[in-house]
């Protein structure tokens, strides 16, 4: 092979190489949007899931917040307990 060819060659892994890493925040970004932003809430005494999702909607209907509080943390709503993690919706 020629210096010629090999300094191509060589150029255009390089320049495969930049591509790719400066690609790859993007890929992430578009990979984690599939994904819903959560926080950590802790169960209080007296907490039902109804009371939390009615503080998450702050005075729009709480019943989408409900069932998604539900589906995120896999749980029957009647069975919360004072000190059990839940994930809620961001």
């Amino acid at each position: 092979m020629t210096s010629a060819r090999i300094r191509r060659r060589r150029s255009f892994a390089a320049v495969l190489a930049i591509s790719a890493v400066l690609a790859m925040p993007a890929a992430s970004r578009a990979l984690g949007s599939d994904r819903p932003r959560t926080v950590t809430y802790i169960v209080r005494a007296d907490d039902t899931v109804w009371s939390i999702a009615s503080r998450v909607a702050a005075g729009k209907d709480p019943r989408s917040v409900v069932d998604a509080i539900v589906r995120l943390n896999g749980i029957d709503p009647g069975a919360i307990v004072p000190g059990q993690e839940l994930r809620l919706p961001a």
